[in-house]
């Protein structure tokens, strides 16, 4: 039953079946006895390495699941540092506060209420996925006896960290004397904790902020949307609210609260990875030729402006684990991701949801929107190139059509697999593209650019017809 429940990056299923209280309690065995052989591998001893912070939030199962996966973390000879009902950032914000082993959140992210999980880090808070420590995890947990089910001391300590994480987080917002007005669905997910405890309710903790709330209310557990920003269905309330109160932009949270989409004063979605060049080029005028780490699906304008703005480029593999490696070997300062991650140097190379809007609030206000100019205006120069956005088509032979589509456009322009497979003609004949294999569907995912709309519309046709059954959305 335990591999159902282990993916690629966290562990995450429906409730109670087939993730349960006594499956939790064998996961909190398993992340004992990694996180505390892993720390003690770094060298590094410390009087908390045998802690590990855990933190859950707001679905119905949370609770319950929080209590059997510290049972068997403290059945494992470790200590629990509770730190109650907190977005996922918290938990990476208090492993390094505290100096733990490590950290468990328990969520399921923009997934359905029925659903629950694990979000595990390592010491420092680095991600612990499939190949980065998930399937040790996996490995001994399914190794546990459960008639062991409490036998061990408790060691249970509660901590409240929020007036740590509001400074932390206030280290990156500075809207020196500006007045903003927006707007901010929570999803009825953790950012209704989040935002109220950092930001102020209605914005009165930051001097100058005005924030319109939106489905702030988390106590049931259930959401009025999928907590999935992602989805333009799921943004039309944010959109519609934005347009109505005049706001000077808006933000949408996931379930979580780690990632965010942003839409601008007339309602339209700005792209993420358009997103990511705006704050980019702020991070440069202030880290000197410092990288940037972007997800390698993003706009080649990204890349155009980090160059521009004498930063060094750096593309990335789609996904947390490998964002924040990347991040941390390049030494740079800041990087974002088209699913609403972005990550921070100064956050321990992690991401944060709340740092991403404080550090957009800073921006924001330096450049001048609410009053000499707008968000679409900020964005509009960006967002010069013609994108498909991710278009699936369903194929039961993943690598055969990538090979197919490798040596159909060989010799065309620069081919890489460092994700999938990238196509760049953006040169020579003014597109590029990316492909890359879903890790739980027979699908493909394609991402097509041009620099024209007509030569974007021929592209993705041309391409199409390599890669299988267009999925229809």
């Amino acid at each position: 039953m335990l591999g159902k429940v282990f993916k690629a990056y966290d562990i995450r299923s429906t409730y109670p079946s087939p993730l349960n209280e006594n499956m939790a309690w064998q996961i909190g065995q398993g992340c004992a006895q990694f996180l505390f052989n892993d720390a003690a591998a770094d060298g590094q001893i410390t009087p908390m390495m045998k802690s590990i912070v855990v933190g859950h939030d707001m679905r119905t199962s949370s609770p319950s699941l929080r209590d059997a996966l510290s049972q068997g973390i403290m059945d494992g000879d470790g200590t629990v540092i509770d730190v109650g009902l907190v977005d996922t950032p918290f938990v990476y914000f208090a492993i390094n506060h505290l100096d733990c082993a490590g950290g468990v959140q328990v969520t399921a992210s923009h997934n359905p209420p029925q659903y629950n999980g694990f979000k595990i880090s390592r010491r420092n808070a680095k991600p612990v996925g499939e190949g980065t420590g998930l399937e040790i995890v996996r490995k001994a947990a399914a190794l546990t006896d459960i008639r062991k089910r409490g036998a061990g001391e408790t060691r249970l300590e509660h901590r409240d960290l929020w007036d740590a994480y509001r400074e932390h987080v206030m280290r990156f917002c500075n809207m020196a004397g500006t007045k903003l007005r927006i707007a901010i669905d929570a999803s009825n997910g953790m950012a209704g904790t989040m935002v109220p405890k950092i930001f102020g309710r209605i914005g009165e903790h930051v001097p100058g902020l005005e924030i319109v709330p939106l489905y702030f209310d988390n106590s049931k557990g259930e959401f009025v949307h999928e907590p999935n920003p992602l989805v333009a269905e799921n943004l039309r309330d944010l959109q519609a609210l934005v347009v109505r109160e005049k706001c000077d932009f808006g933000i949408c949270f996931d379930g979580d609260a780690d990632r965010l989409m942003v839409v601008d004063e007339q309602g339209g979605i700005v792209g993420c990875d358009h997103l990511t060049a705006l704050l980019a080029t702020w991070f440069l005028e202030h880290n000197k030729r410092s990288a940037i780490v972007y997800d390698l699906r993003s706009s080649k304008a990204l890349e155009e402006d980090i160059i521009k703005a004498n930063g060094t480029p750096i593309r990335g593999r789609v996904g947390h684990v490998f964002m924040k490696a990347a991040l941390a070997e390049s030494q740079g300062v800041f990087g974002g991701e088209l699913s609403g991650h972005f990550y921070f140097r100064d956050n321990f190379n992690a991401d944060s949801g709340a740092i991403a809007l404080a550090t957009l609030l800073t921006v924001a206000a330096e450049r001048g929107v609410g009053s000499t100019t707008t968000m679409s205006n900020l964005i509009k120069p960006i967002a010069r190139y013609a994108q498909s956005g991710e278009i699936n088509f369903e194929n039961e032979d993943k690598d055969g059509a990538l090979a197919d589509l490798q040596a159909e456009y060989a010799g065309r322009g620069k081919i890489d697999s460092l994700d999938g497979v990238t196509i760049d003609c953006f040169d020579t004949e003014g597109w590029w593209c990316n492909v890359r294999k879903s890790n739980t569907e027979p699908l493909l995912r394609l991402n097509l650019e041009a620099k024209t709309q007509a030569k974007k519309d021929e592209m993705v046709e041309a391409i199409a017809d390599t890669l299988g059954e267009r999925v229809a959305h």
